[in-house]
């Protein structure tokens, strides 16, 4: 099992992955429609070359034009002209090439979800390589009681995003054999676990990699309006963990109360045995090393403790006291890679997984392995948000959309149901979470800025919007693998 850039920049890859499913219905026609209108659509990351190109020719004609806005932030606010008004800068002239062709190589590196995103990977790499994550999970799913297993799935589907990998190719072909063999509709446990692993993909008790991928666009998009604005990955924790439970619960009562009682009884008179046989229990020494790396993880978070909640702590804020803006909150990718580090190491030097220094590299070095098309996707990415930012395209168009949304009184709560309408509709067709995220957030996350909401609350409408959708688009990468586990069942 890796960790591979699919988790991160590729969730759902181009490409049809099924063609005659389903009854001919009209929702079946409308996905048809959908997965032909997302076909259509080049790689991501062609599709950030194009927008830089984009950027570079829009620039050149609004500022032949000389397109300006009055500038919303107060006299004497940091990067606000002397003349109060926002100019369109063209990067399609001298000038513009310079900036472009000097500033290539640190656009790349000092784009912030590159380095956060390889930092905590390293760590999750260990976890993952030493068969933490996996005996993790199936000791949580196969540990639960006949009563509490529908719950637990989808529980255990919204940790595993974690490593998403891990929930798609592990978790949910486990969860229609647990079903199976409790006498259950095995579509329905691969329903539920399904619900959990990509309906939940924003939902978790624990930071992921995905959260400081985000917020570094997020911060990058805000600082089109306030400069010095920080976001950092913790910023929508507890959103993420409540979201847990509800998603659990309600993934859990549809699974039992609707999806099941649909499906009607199971007929397994041609019961795949070999299905049955590759369940596997967590053995005795996978328990034992579940044991010693939980063990670590419990000494790994006094420790973290001790050093940011008694006041005077050294990660606290060394001038305001305080844990916001603390070296504890701007470190918090330091501290995913220990967690996972640290226990992956300890459960792998007691299951024997990992049995010297070189094992450790090599899980290490396999998790980066596998990052390649984030890399190649994260260059072009940070070029097309210098130059959203350098022409000024983001903010102007940001203060447009600003009098627009109050011209009409769209200014409310209500706003944000348009945005992660939208934002579903755009997941439908663009595959990948980060893509899609570095292409709206210059736009939207100023926008609605100007309009008096947090980056934080936007960068969260989005992941509602990013994920109500995952679970009926038919652009999902891994809709091959779970067809082929439904297959399986499916007598007709």
């Amino acid at each position: 099992m890796s960790v591979n850039s699919g988790d991160i920049t590729n969730k759902k890859a181009s490409g049809p992955q099924h063609s005659d499913i389903g009854a001919n219905g009209w929702f079946v026609r409308f996905l048809n429609v959908v997965e032909r209108l997302g076909n259509l659509l080049p790689h991501p990351i062609t599709l950030f070359a194009l927008f830089c190109v984009a950027v570079i020719i829009i620039s050149g004609i609004a500022g032949y034009f000389e397109l300006t806005v009055v500038d919303p932030r107060p006299m004497g606010s940091h990067g606000r002209s002397a003349d109060g008004f926002i100019h369109v800068v063209s990067l399609m002239n001298a000038e513009g090439l310079r900036m472009i062709v000097s500033n290539l190589v640190t656009n790349f590196t000092g784009f912030t979800p590159l380095g956060t995103v390889l930092v905590a990977l390293l760590g999750v790499g260990i976890a993952e390589r030493s068969g933490l994550l996996s005996a993790a999970m199936r000791a949580l799913v196969m540990g639960a009681s006949r009563r509490l297993v529908t719950v637990t799935i989808v529980f255990a589907g919204i940790l595993s995003n974690t490593a998403a990998e891990l929930g798609y190719v592990v978790l949910i072909p486990m969860a229609a054999m647990i079903f199976h063999s409790l006498g259950r509709h095995p579509l329905a446990g691969l329903a539920a676990a399904f619900a959990g692993v990509s309906g939940g993909y924003s939902a978790n008790l624990l930071l992921g990699t995905v959260d400081p991928l985000l917020s570094g666009i997020t911060e990058a998009a805000a600082r089109m309006i306030d400069p010095q604005y920080n976001v950092g990955p913790e910023v929508n924790w507890y959103f993420m963990f409540v979201s847990t439970f509800v998603i659990t619960f309600l993934g859990a009562f549809v699974t039992e109360k609707i999806v099941e009682p649909k499906l009607g009884k199971y007929q397994d008179d041609d019961a795949d045995e070999t299905v049955l046989q590759s369940m596997e229990n967590v053995s005795a020494i996978e328990i034992r090393g579940l044991k010693w790396a939980g063990l670590s993880m419990l000494v790994l978070t006094v420790i973290l403790a001790l050093s940011v909640v008694p006041e005077g702590a050294p990660l606290r804020h060394p001038e305001t006291g305080l844990i916001s803006g603390s070296p504890f909150l701007k470190g918090i990718v330091a501290f995913i890679f220990i967690c996972f580090a640290i226990p992956g190491f300890i459960y792998g030097k007691v299951v024997g997984s990992i049995k010297n220094d070189k094992d450790v590299i090599n899980a290490m070095s396999h998790s980066m392995s596998t990052m390649g098309m984030y890399i190649v996707l994260v260059f072009f990415a940070a070029q097309f948000v210098a130059f959203f930012n350098w022409s000024n395209l983001g903010a102007v168009l940001a203060v447009l959309g600003a009098d627009g949304l109050q011209s009409i009184g769209l200014t409310g709560p209500i706003v944000f149901l348009f945005f992660i309408v939208l934002c579903g509709f755009i997941n439908l067709m663009l595959g990948s979470a980060s893509a899609q995220w570095a292409i709206t957030a210059p736009i939207f996350v100023p926008m609605l800025m100007l309009v008096g909401y947090a980056p934080e609350t936007i960068q969260a409408a989005y992941r509602i919007g990013d994920s109500v959708t995952n679970l009926i688009t038919p652009m999902m990468s891994y809709f091959g693998l779970i067809l082929a586990v439904a297959c399986r069942y499916q007598k007709t």
